[in-house]
């Protein structure tokens, strides 16, 4: 009922939908830098980067066929680091640009394609748990008001038993006043005793 409406920034809804074109763009990027830099059609450079990228893919194989389905996190980031080592390596090994720029489109597809699943499964988590949330608020608003209105309801019996109470303790004093009353012919009809109220 009391819930702060917080509006994030735009920055921080369109950062994440970023991050697969920014981190295949750096990878593409620093390989252009150690290409620059002499890794060009150096041999010793591109078998340590088959190397590290074999490496990780292993791992990341390992982590899938682990025990119980495999840690699927765990190997879609060994995989991620196997391509970007891959690219990386092209970036630094090929004299030409249009090689890794290729690859690197195809790396941001690919990325983009395996994060909008994520994207869809935490969409999905999301509407769900706020389905059930509305769902609880509403049973709890629905108990609120019901006990709200049984309180109402004994506090309003409570001040009428009052205000009876008083009205017949007004109603005895006058009549007790009256020069013709005789509580005992009262008591020979059979009329019971009134409670004597506690002080």
């Amino acid at each position: 009922m009391n819930e702060q409406i917080v509006a994030r920034h735009w920055v921080a809804l369109a950062a994440p939908k970023a991050a697969p074109a920014v981190a295949t763009s750096t990878v593409l990027i620093l390989g252009r830098i150690w290409n620059a830099n002499g890794a060009e059609h150096s041999v010793g450079n591109a078998a340590l980067m088959v190397v590290l990228a074999a490496g990780a893919a292993t791992a990341g194989a390992f982590a899938a066929a682990g025990r119980g389905g495999g840690d699927g996190v765990l190997a879609a980031t060994a995989f991620a680091t196997s391509g970007g080592l891959a690219l990386a390596g092209v970036a630094g090994y090929a004299d030409g640009l249009s090689l890794p720029l290729l690859l690197w489109a195809l790396a941001t597809a690919v990325a983009y394609g395996i994060a909008a699943r994520y994207w869809r499964t935490d969409h999905r988590d999301t509407v769900a748990y706020e389905r059930q949330t509305t769902v609880q608020r509403e049973d709890h608003a629905h108990i609120e008001r019901v006990e709200m209105l049984r309180s109402r309801t004994q506090i309003e019996a409570a001040r009428e038993s009052v205000a009876y109470a008083d009205a017949l303790a007004s109603a005895l004093t006058a009549r007790a006043t009256l020069p013709a009353f005789d509580p005992q012919s009262l008591i020979r009809a059979g009329l019971p005793e009134l409670p004597a109220a506690d002080q």
